[in-house]
């Protein structure tokens, strides 16, 4: 199956230099809003903490809700609403009290101001400062060890220079969807991990995909510019990139919509990933190719 009945002939290296720049100050961007916010807003898997969820029959006001938690000596927890206007997420950065003592203390301290029977505890979770710094490091480690498996199939199947290239737009990847996790303040959680590990495989997926056409290209490019090898391979595979991302998407778009709170985040994270993904396969790793290709022609002259 095809979108375009021939192959394409966009001159995509001729945007290189727009494309770096673009990347870069979305990266920026990105990094002043985690230094804006003190780092990424870490969830309760990692912080560590309590954890409260409130379902409300008429969506309350925040203030409301941080005056009767003042009369327990939790004003200053984190409140935010969570999907919906309902249901209400309340953080407690530590407690001694057994979860059920702390789900009903927090009700009952909510009862002057609302009903008792508009608040529901839907859920109460806790987890040690301990258990999230140690998973904390797990979870930098998995990322980490996924690239340094990717360095080596890479540079064992292709050459090195196609391993850094695509290490690179694997990096660009998880910086970009980091910066929209704290632009649109977001919980970095467990969840969030698995769903930049399945970003990093399906940016690499597509990345071999274009590597794959470049090398079979570059055996019969008699006096073809390597730029132009890319751009080439680049237009070969693009009916398959377009089919293939752009039927992943409507997927993660539905699943964001439709899928409820629990993997709301993590469908998010996807469609950011699904984009800037392809977006990377095609201006990143195949950009530093060039970069690297001119590098070396420059040192033989």
């Amino acid at each position: 199956m095809e979108i375009f009945k021939r192959v394409t002939e966009y001159n995509f290296m001729a945007k290189k230099t727009l494309a770096i720049v673009l990347s870069s100050v979305v990266i920026l961007v990105g990094i002043i809003s985690m230094i804006t916010h003190g780092g990424l807003k870490y969830g309760i898997d990692f912080d560590g903490g309590t954890l409260v969820q409130l379902k409300f029959k008429t969506p309350p006001a925040i203030e409301d809700l941080r005056d009767g938690l003042k009369t327990i000596g939790l004003g200053d927890s984190t409140i935010q609403e969570f999907g919906s206007k309902n249901h209400i997420l309340i953080r407690v950065e530590k407690s001694e009290e057994k979860l059920e003592e702390i789900g009903s203390k927090v009700k009952n301290s909510l009862i002057g101001k609302f009903q008792a029977d508009d608040i529901l505890v839907e859920r109460v979770e806790m987890v040690g400062p301990k258990v999230g710094k140690d998973l904390r490091e797990k979870a930098i480690l998995s990322i980490i060890y996924a690239i340094i498996g990717i360095v080596i199939y890479i540079s064992w199947r292709f050459e090195l220079q196609y391993a850094i290239a695509a290490i690179i737009a694997l990096v660009h990847d998880v910086l970009v969807t980091m910066g929209a996790f704290s632009l649109a303040d977001k919980e970095f959680t467990l969840v969030i991990v698995a769903a930049f590990l399945t970003i990093i495989g399906y940016s690499l997926n597509d990345t071999i995909v274009v590597f794959d056409r470049i090398r079979e290209n570059m055996r019969r490019k008699g006096k073809t510019s390597f730029a132009d090898v890319i751009n080439m391979s680049i237009n070969q595979t693009l009916s398959r990139t377009i089919l293939t991302s752009g039927t992943t998407l409507l997927v993660v778009v539905a699943l964001f919509f439709r899928g409820g709170e629990i993997i709301h985040d993590f469908s998010f994270a996807l469609i950011v990933g699904v984009v800037v993904g392809t977006y990377s396969s095609i201006f990143i790793a195949s950009v530093f190719l060039v970069y690297w290709e001119n590098r070396t022609i420059s040192k033989r002259a």
